[in-house]
């Protein structure tokens, strides 16, 4: 595969479209957005699209100004599994070969639920809930079982049926992952979804190909900018771009994105990333509750050597009643985000309410560590709106009544101990 040193065009953005579902109007908006500025020397364009029902194919474009979107298309592909980790790392090859560049963005543009893959299922459960997912202004609304004894088996044709009406699959798992993980008994082996495993996966298999990382992945996808996620990325990418809340129906600007990068094409990744934020959120009003930041995957190593310290200082103060009872209030206080998922609260909000709230030196020294790594590792935040005005940068997992078992899974919880405070923290309210 090309080399970053082998081509004069500066940026490729590839845009990876999971439209086989209700979204499938919204990519159409998102694809002309991108229309308005188009490919040029130095600047390629590009976008894989599957689309619903009987419009049927998944196309590659390469997209340009002032053409029909259809004279863009450049591969008809047929239908195709965009759930499937195979399918995004054929997408990265064709880009990179087709269209080498110093630098790659790839966009996943998708519902997201930050880590928690569970929560994406009819029939979750473990959380108990009914979690409904907006993203282009189009909710879906899934109904969960709240007990073993709610799920039920479901014939194979209802099973996919249900599955599509769920949030869309890129931040999910498969289905027979549903059916040995998650007790839902989905009489379905399709590998419909790319959890949070598959994702760590597949980005590796991409950095093996382009022989260096990728210079950054946005998630133009709710709740993906979580500590948790970040991680999974680590080592095959330089930046990651996401939403702390959930997204508003519009999403990313395309338009603004690409104007300004248009207007600069030399833009380093770090500078492409900021700016990323900072046109996404001048494209959103006062009140419209959104956030977005950018992040330096190279300070996540150190952020979660931070966050295990935190998790070893809390863990030591759960015997002693008043500090339990300042973590707890600490925990009621926090920023958090939209429900079904206000299990996932801001990192350093957090930090700051044990600072003030928890007398222990120790905690207090763990939460300015936790605060100086983050600083390195956070290059850009935004936040509008009341909902979300603690919002700073990057959320954490942090549950109010049950922890999830798919939590131990993933790199996160093997590199620190939060999971282990959790477990702990939870058992002392009874759960």
């Amino acid at each position: 595969m090309p080399t970053k040193t082998n081509t004069t065009r500066n940026w490729t953005i590839m845009v990876y479209l999971a439209g086989d579902n209700n979204l499938d109007s919204a990519g159409v908006v998102d694809l002309n957005e991108m229309k308005t500025v188009g490919s040029s020397d130095q600047i390629a364009v590009l976008a894989q699209f599957d689309r619903s029902g009987a419009k049927g194919a998944t196309v590659r474009y390469c997209l340009k100004k002032g053409t029909p979107l259809a004279k863009d298309a450049v591969q008809t592909l047929g239908e195709t599994n965009m759930g499937d980790p195979k399918v995004l790392e054929d997408f990265v090859t064709w880009g990179v070969s087709n269209y080498p560049a110093q630098h790659y963005l790839l966009v996943l543009w998708n519902h997201g639920a930050g880590w928690d893959d569970a929560n994406l299922y009819q029939g979750d459960v473990f959380s108990g809930t009914k979690p409904p997912v907006s993203r282009k202004s189009q909710p879906i609304v899934t109904r969960g079982a709240v007990s073993d004894s709610d799920a039920k088996v479901l014939p194979q044709a209802q099973a996919r049926a249900a599955i599509r009406r769920t949030s869309r699959a890129l931040f999910s798992s498969t289905v027979a992952a549903a059916v040995k993980d998650r007790g839902i008994a989905f009489d379905d082996q399709a590998q419909d979804f790319l959890d949070n495993i598959e994702l760590k996966k597949v980005l590796a298999a991409i950095k093996k190909k382009l022989t260096h990382k990728i210079d950054i992945v946005g998630m133009d996808a709710c709740l993906m900018s979580m500590v948790e996620v970040a991680y999974q990325m680590r080592d095959a990418a330089d930046f990651s771009v996401g939403s702390e809340e959930s997204e508003p129906g519009e999403g990313w600007p395309y338009d603004r994105i690409l104007k300004a990068l248009a207007a600069k094409p030399a833009m380093t990744p770090e500078e492409f990333s900021k700016t990323i934020v900072t046109e996404y959120m001048a494209s959103y009003k006062a009140s419209d509750n959104v956030t977005q930041s950018a992040v330096k995957l190279a300070g996540l190593k150190p952020l979660a050597t931070a966050v295990d310290g935190l998790a070893k200082a809390l863990k030591t103060i759960l015997a002693d009643a008043t500090a339990r009872t300042a973590l707890i209030n600490a925990r009621a206080q926090v920023q958090e985000y939209s429900r079904p998922y206000d299990d996932y609260c801001d990192l350093l909000d957090l930090c700051d309410l044990l600072d003030k709230g928890v007398n222990n030196p120790t905690v207090k020294t763990a939460c300015a560590e936790v605060r100086q790594a983050a600083a390195a590792a956070i290059i850009a935040t935004g936040c509008k709106g009341a909902t979300v005005d603690n919002s700073r940068g990057l959320s954490i997992y942090f549950p109010k009544r049950k922890l999830s078992p798919l939590y131990k899974t993933l790199d996160f919880t093997k590199k620190s101990s939060w999971d282990e405070f959790l477990v702990a923290y939870l058992a002392g309210l009874g759960h």
